[in-house]
């Protein structure tokens, strides 16, 4: 079944026209992201700078998941509207806890989550929104298979939103209040990206898959290379692809701070669309398919289009495993033996896990499968404990149907709920308690410490679904399946042969129930009853707006020193089950940051009593007190994914403002949403000025523009002082954002 057909075949019908006229009026061939940002803007047609201005667009979508959907469609109710104003989803995905298997965890799941689920499906009943059930699927998966479309442009209130690029839309990830904007009618801002190109020539054989392409640029770029950038994949490879290929790059496209990346609409997306059940949609993209895709003369000269070009041929590449604790650091498999041992990694694998949102299509556990196959078939166990994590209950009802999921059970693995699980911290590991040394690989795609199981010596590597079964299988690191022998029960070396599968089920697709909940037509009589003595949920109350004045008297919480992700300022796991309760989760806030004062995490000095403790305690203290705070921070502060939590913590506890060497995207964005100042340093060297003991200023605000910077001025306690230039990217709606409060005090005001 195609959702939202009539809405997608009105857009098709615009299409060239618009496109027609914005190549006219820049006078030059587009790149498929031109095209599709062009063709979704919010007022008229004008040329807009790449990487300088801001822009209104209209996105046809929006998708939430549980975790995340909580506080959006929090901020949601307080926005003052019936019904939400583009299609949108809630996918109950997050909060399932991987630990024994799929009906174990699902039920404790249906058990714990209650209070929320219940709330997420009422919500989305009163307002028009579609609710996929837990169990259901992972979103992005279910976007790919459900709502996903060539041209198209969505955002979702999750970093790995991007995988829908896989079938040729831009979509991106963002922090909920930019959710709320769009389902509140509202236009969505972007600054206009740069565009990087990736010319993909050749074609894949053997080990190689398409895990490894993103693997492969993730090495080149690295976790900020994609910064304020759209990446697009182009060239005879990109074209010899599969669709669920296409969507495991995008998706890992995350990892290197892209805005976000996709492909042109071809043949192997026409096949994914029919055989999803979409054939009308894919009808009517081939009616205007060269407007799904660049302008052949990009494609002939890209370095004339593009900011940057990539080039990678695919017949050459070999597998990679990205790791530890960073996904971009990208290691050839052939490489990674002497990699480890000269970094000391643990060679012993503990756990190989497949699955997340990246590589749990059919056609990813297809190839896994026949991995896992040969190795029952040689007489081969798994020397490592094995986990597979299906996409969506459409994946899992198919590859049971087709018998994967015995061939995994014959080797003893355990098969999770459709669901997120390990790859966002809910993980209930047995022994990670102990916080021993060791090593796992996943086919996920983040790797940082204490990501999947709460272990900070858990040595996490990325790699492909096949080469993970492979590794744990062989129970070794350094496991080359290219070269490489193992011994099996019988005593014999055996060799793994390369995988094989299919890039769709040669008996299509089945399910039985997917797990979607329609909205009610007319929910103005759905009653939304928050318990207020609930742990789970609470209902907000706005930010107080600006007073108007300077910022004065700030006390510093803490000087976050190296890599600080939305993991360390509000971490995952356990507190999962706070993220529709502000006051509770802020008590996770800036818990993995390490001060750069002691090399320790959690722990920086209250400046009102001169003793140590926990970052959260200290915020609650200055707050209690009437006290604002500001937290500086090292480079591409906020990297990782789009959980605006991680700015609402801080505005919710006292930060005033966060001042860094430089931001991640999405972060940015959710500090200026949630009315706190997200400044750079000028020179970045001033960083090292600042002390623990640090009283600080921020000056210029009553002249706040987007052209002019503000004055950092710097109090130590021996009575002298520093003025440091501080420059930002706001801009003139969003100075408007800051000094209502909030994006939201300014919706709800209009």
């Amino acid at each position: 079944m195609a959702f939202d057909l009539n809405m997608i075949k009105s857009f098709y019908s615009r299409l060239p026209n618009v496109i027609d006229s914005a190549r006219n009026r820049i006078d030059r061939p587009l790149t498929l992201t031109e095209k599709i940002l062009y063709s979704h803007l919010w007022a008229d047609m004008e040329v807009y700078n790449r990487g300088l201005d801001y822009v209104n667009f209209k996105p046809d979508r929006v998708a939430m998941q549980d975790a995340t959907a909580q506080m959006a469609l929090l901020q949601f109710m307080m926005a003052g509207k019936k019904k939400v104003a583009v299609p949108s989803t809630v996918h109950a995905d997050h909060l399932i806890q991987a630990k024994t298997g799929s009906d174990q965890d699902l039920s404790f799941a249906l058990d714990v989550n209650s209070e929320v689920y219940d709330f997420l499906s009422s919500v989305s009943n009163k307002y028009g929104i579609g609710f996929w059930k837990p169990g259901a699927g992972i979103i992005h998966q279910v976007v790919l298979e459900n709502y996903a479309f060539p041209g198209g442009m969505m955002i979702g209130t999750d970093s790995h939103t991007v995988n829908a690029g896989g079938l040729g839309m831009v979509a991106i990830g963002v922090g909920g209040a930019d959710a709320v904007d769009v389902m509140a009618g509202m236009p969505w801002e972007l600054k206009f990206p740069k565009l990087i190109g990736v010319k993909l020539t050749g074609k894949l054989s053997g080990w190689a898959s398409a895990k490894d392409v993103i693997l492969k640029v993730a090495g080149i770029l690295t976790v900020k290379g994609g910064t304020g950038c759209i990446v697009e994949y182009f060239g005879d490879g990109a074209k010899s692809l599969s669709c669920t290929g296409k969507g495991t790059i995008c998706n890992m496209g995350a990892e290197i701070g892209a805005t976000t990346s996709t492909f042109g609409y071809d043949k192997s997306m026409e096949r994914y669309l029919c055989a999803t059940g979409r054939e009308d949609v894919a009808f009517a993209a081939n009616q205007v398919k060269d407007y799904l895709t660049a302008d052949q003369e990009v494609y002939d000269n890209p370095e004339k289009y593009f900011d940057q070009v990539i080039e990678i041929n695919l017949s050459e590449l070999e597998p990679h495993l990205n790791g530890p604790f960073t996904p971009d650091r990208a290691t050839p498999v052939s490489k990674m033996k002497q990699e480890a041992e000269k970094n000391d990694w643990p060679l012993s694998v503990e756990w190989g896990l497949i699955g997340s949102c990246t590589n749990s299509s059919y056609e990813d556990i297809s190839r896994a499968a026949s991995i896992a196959k040969q190795a029952v078939d040689k007489g081969l166990k798994t020397k490592a404990e094995f986990g597979i994590n299906p996409g969506s209950e459409q994946v899992r009802y198919t590859i049971e149907r087709d018998g994967f999921i015995d061939i995994f059970e014959d080797l003893s693995a355990r098969i999770f709920t459709n669901a997120c699980g390990p790859c966002i911290g809910q993980w209930a590991r047995e022994g990670a308690d102990k916080e021993e040394k060791n090593s796992i690989v996943h086919s996920f795609n983040r790797n940082f410490s204490k990501r999947a199981d709460g272990n900070p010596n858990t040595h996490a590597f990325v790699g492909s679904p096949e080469m993970v079964a492979a590794i744990a299988i062989s129970g070794d690191l350094g496991f080359n399946p290219m070269k490489d022998t193992l011994l099996n029960e019988s005593g014999e070396e055996v060799k793994l042969d390369p995988p094989t599968g299919w890039e769709l089920p040669p008996k299509g697709f089945d399910v039985e129930d997917p797990g979607y909940q329609a909205p009610l037509e007319d929910g103005s009589s759905v009653n939304i009853v928050v318990d207020p003595g609930s742990k789970r949920l609470q209902l907000l109350n706005r930010f107080e707006p600006w007073p108007g004045s300077d910022l004065l008297g700030l006390k510093l919480l803490i000087k976050a020193k190296g890599k600080c992700t939305t993991d360390h300022i509000s971490m995952a796991g356990p507190w999962l089950m706070y993220r529709g309760h502000l006051d509770n989760i802020s008590n996770n806030l800036l818990l993995g940051a390490v001060n750069a004062f002691n090399d320790t995490p959690n722990n920086v000095k209250n400046a009102l009593t001169g003793e140590y403790d926990s970052t959260p305690k200290v915020a609650r203290s200055y707050r209690d007190a009437d006290v604002s705070s500001i937290v500086i921070g090292d480079e591409n502060y906020g990297e990782g994914s789009s959980r605006e939590h991680a700015a609402m913590e801080p505005r919710y506890m006292g930060v005033k403002a966060v001042v860094v060497k430089s931001f991640a995207r999405i972060h940015e964005t959710n500090l200026k949403k949630q009315g706190v100042l997200a400044l750079t340093f000028d020179d970045k060297s001033d960083y090292d000025i600042i002390q623990e003991d640090d009283v600080f200023d921020i000056c210029g605000l009553e002249s706040f523009s987007s052209s002019s910077s503000l004055i950092l001025k710097v109090h130590h306690i021996d009575g002298t002082s520093d003025e440091i230039v501080v420059k930002h990217t706001f801009n003139k709606n969003q100075i408007e954002w800051f000094k209502a409060g909030s994006a939201l005090n300014l919706i709800a005001n209009q």
